[in-house]
């Protein structure tokens, strides 16, 4: 097992660095008084940029969606410290999960389908085993097309992120850029992305990864504890 394979992710240290800390310090420390607009959203925007790029070199390969992740908060800084026009905060919020999105779709034509990343993975199902046993059943055509319905899921819980992320955006952030309001109303739909849009879009995602669970099984008679990791 490699080192990658050995780390799990603290969910709630992700949270903290990701989402409570920039938006804390987004909407406190972006007055004049203390960091200042343009300091306020340096640091913010530190924490999670930190995250993504110390994520990439630790597990020594490149995910394209870490990669967006680090470019969606460049891009956010970049609006900011350009002052442009707020709007292009909602497209850039909606372009993110949108790119994913279509990226899972179009990686269908391609021998590396998304889903096999995300989903279909040796760190969540036991994937020797899984196609050792399609083989055996006689099953292996069959459940490429489950792998890509599920493909479709899985990118259905990106364009629903990708729209909710659009209207969110609209609705807080109308200030101009540069200023303190807009820290402050960045700090605000950073702090209700979480049970916005995260929430919707993984419950879309687990709808995904349940629909794989039930094809395997119905394409292998494996028991759970024979198709799930640990």
């Amino acid at each position: 097992m490699t080192e990658t394979e050995q780390r799990r992710e603290n969910p709630w240290l992700s949270l903290i660095v990701n989402i409570a800390i920039p938006a804390v310090i987004l909407m406190k420390f972006s007055t004049e008084d203390t960091l200042g607009p343009v300091g306020g959203l340096v640091a913010a925007l530190a924490f999670p940029l930190t995250w993504g790029v110390v994520d990439l070199v630790r597990d020594r390969r490149w995910n394209f969606i870490s990669i967006l992740g680090v470019i969606s908060i460049l891009l956010t800084g970049g609006i900011g410290l350009l002052e442009l026009d707020p709007r292009w905060v909602a497209v850039k919020e909606a372009a993110v999960p949108g790119i994913i999105g279509l990226a899972v779709v179009l990686s269908l034509k391609t021998p590396y389908p998304v889903v096999r990343s995300l989903l279909y993975n040796d760190r969540v199902i036991q994937v020797d085993k899984v196609e050792s046993a399609l083989d055996a059943h006689g099953s292996r055509e069959a459940f490429e097309g489950c792998l890509v319905t599920a493909s479709w899921l899985l990118a259905a819980s990106f364009f629903v992120s990708s729209i909710l992320n659009f209207v969110l955006a609209k609705v807080i952030v109308k200030s101009p850029a540069g200023t303190t309001e807009f820290n402050e109303e960045l700090g605000r739909m950073t702090a209700l992305s979480y049970p916005v849009i995260v929430i919707p879009s993984m419950a879309v995602m687990m709808i995904a990864l349940w629909y794989l669970f039930k094809s395997i099984r119905r394409h292998t008679d494996l028991a759970v504890e024979d198709i799930f990791k640990g």
